[in-house]
């Protein structure tokens, strides 16, 4: 038996890592992380893997994301994103008005 106590992905299956991400992140989230088809056109979970399985490039990313994600790291957003505004009102305890004298 080969003891792997350091690989995070073992004994996972892909299927358990593409449940898990669109569970976290959903599809959209997915998507915009991994620029693959399967995750942006009528996304599935068979298609995902019929593709990953195929294709070593984006299984790679999809791992990559799936050992991020479950390490509370954040998350890299993508360049096209649109930057957040805050909505928070700013905090204004302590501020005091300018006296005005004339």
């Amino acid at each position: 038996m080969n003891n792997q106590p350091k690989n995070p992905l073992h004994g996972v299956t892909l299927e358990q890592i593409i449940v898990e991400l669109e569970q976290r992140l959903g599809w959209r989230t997915l998507g915009e992380q991994v620029k693959i088809k399967c995750f942006t056109d009528s996304p599935s979970i068979k298609s995902s893997l019929k593709f990953l399985r195929k294709t070593p490039w984006a299984r790679d990313k999809v791992e990559a994301l799936y050992i991020h994600t479950i390490n509370n790291k954040p998350i890299r957003k993508p360049k096209s994103a649109p930057k957040e505004t805050s909505s928070k009102a700013p905090d204004t305890t302590g501020f005091v008005w300018p006296s005005i004298k004339k």
